[in-house]
Formats: structure tokens, sequence, C-alpha cells
């Protein structure tokens, strides 16, 4: 693991496209060469910190899953992906096992959200209509309970600040009834996939969240990062109980000191102290070493 956090990649001969709270996106030519920062952010504010590794650990994550969702739905890797890392390796050290080269594909307007549990802002919905969104739920449900089935609940995707829920009906008008089912059947076939394997590590997968795009003939792939802490809720199964929150694999350690504090949340972020990089870098740590185990 590397001793300083990557804040931001410099020195790359192909332009930048796209930069987000983590991953930086540069466009290679006849692909896009995504790299995965030590950025943290929280609340939507991008902390003057990083954790060093961090990156590293959610690419080598998402290329496991990737490898097992090949067999569920074409993605986003380009076919000699393997070869064209090492060769990227070579020239630069610092970003060959951060780094994922991908076809250039058309994002879908809307992120993929499979719930299997109580949590977050579906236990806010929960707790203020007594319905999951727009699903009707028992009346005794619990935070971090377990739903009767996992549900699809999709969101808009904002180009800042949250996403926001969508009903399915409303995503379906967005991008076409056909192409919303295949998302749709999709995310609950690939969620069902995390939770087996999660669940043969000891880990829970409650939820999470994958993104689709399309190339110029309309065929579908998974893209961008797939069942990594950071686009997923993970909680240890040990000592699992509902009716309240879990501990989680993830910077949930650093929004729980972040909520300790007299901060409103906007820019410029409070400094994070080195016991909180440290504990959240672990998570991030435990979660890559038990689910990439298994």
């Amino acid at each position: 693991m590397p001793k300083q956090a990557l804040q931001k990649v410099e020195g790359l001969p192909y332009p930048l496209v796209a930069a987000g709270k983590v991953r930086e996106v540069f466009d290679m030519g006849d692909a896009l060469l995504m790299v995965a920062t030590d950025r943290v952010s929280a609340f939507d504010v991008v902390m003057n910190e990083g954790l060093a590794g961090k990156g590293i650990l959610l690419t080598q994550i998402s290329l496991y899953w990737f490898a097992r969702a090949g067999a569920v739905t074409p993605h986003h890797l380009v076919d000699d992906h393997d070869a064209r890392i090492a060769e990227l390796g070579k020239t630069y050290p610092e970003l060959q096992y951060r780094s994922m080269i991908v076809k250039k594909l058309t994002p879908l307007p809307i992120e993929a959200v499979v719930r299997g549990y109580l949590s977050g802002s579906g236990w806010k919905a929960y707790r203020e209509s007594g319905k999951l969104f727009e699903y009707s739920m028992p009346a005794d449900l619990q935070e971090s309970s377990r739903l009767p089935k996992p549900v699809f609940t999709p969101t808009t995707k904002a180009a800042s600040g949250h996403d926001m829920p969508i009903d399915c009906a409303d995503a379906a008008k967005l991008i076409g009834e056909d192409l919303f089912q295949r998302v749709h059947d999709l995310s609950l076939a690939l969620y069902n996939m995390g939770v087996e394997r999660a669940d043969a590590a000891d880990i829970i997968l409650a939820d999470t969240k994958f993104e689709f795009g399309t190339d110029a003939q309309g065929k579908l792939y998974l893209i961008d990062e797939i069942l990594t802490p950071d686009s997923s809720r993970y909680w240890p199964k040990e000592g699992y109980a509902p009716g309240g929150a879990q501990p989680s694999y993830d910077k949930q350690f650093v929004r729980d000191y972040l909520e300790s504090l007299d901060w409103d949340k906007t820019p410029p972020p409070p400094a994070l102290p080195e016991r909180v990089l440290a504990g959240t870098l672990e998570r991030y740590i435990e979660a890559y070493t038990k689910i990439t185990a298994v």
C-alpha cells in the first residue's frame, strides 16, 4: 500500500474528461482510463485528507466483482484489460492497481439501487410514510431490518449534490420500458450474486447501487464501480441486530466523526484526525480482505 494518498492524477498525456468526488477519467482515444484516487468525501464534500491506498482497494474490489459479473451481464472493461493495465504500469506504476481501462459508453440517466435491508434514506422514508418509497412494507420493521425481499429503488443522477429517489414508472419513462426492465432484472441478479458471495465471507450486503450504459448499437453494459464499500452498504454478520444502525465497512466512520462536530456540511471541511483516517482505512482493508478471499 502507498504511504502517501493520491489526491490528484497529474502528468498523463491523455485529456481529462471527467472528475468526480473520487475518480478521474481520461480519454485514451479508443477507450477511457478511470483512475480511483484516495480522496474521501462525506455529505458531498471532499475532505482535505485522503486515505492512502483507498483507490487501490476500491479498484481491486471492483475488478474482483467484474470478473464474476461477466457471467450475468456484459460490462465496460475492454477485452484486453489486464494486458493494457500492465503496459500502463510500466510508465505509471502508481496508477497500475488503481486504474481500469473501459469502453466508451453512454451512461443511463438513472442509478440502479437495490435494497435488501432497511437503512439510510430508505429507513428515513419508512419512518415518515410507513413505505419504502413506492413499496408497501410490513408495519413492524426497525432500522436495519431485513426486507421481505430485495427491492429496486432507482434514483436520478445528480451532477452535484444528492441523487433523488424516483418511482420505477418514472424511471421507465426516462429510459424506455424495455430497457428499464432489463436494468431492473440485471440489478436484482447482480445484488443476489453479491449477497451470496458476501454471505460466504460473513458479511451482509445491505444495499448497493449499479450504473449502466449503452453503446452506439444500444447494447447494455454494467459500468463504473461495482459492489465496493463506496457504492454498497456492507455490515459484519457477527453482531447484526435490527433496531439501530450497524457497524459498516465504509466511510461511515468518517461521517460519524463529522456528525459529532459543529459543522454545517458545506466547504471548507474540518480536518480529519489520524485516528479517524486510520480507522476508516482499516475498514476498507477488512472489506477487501474478506470479500476477495471468498
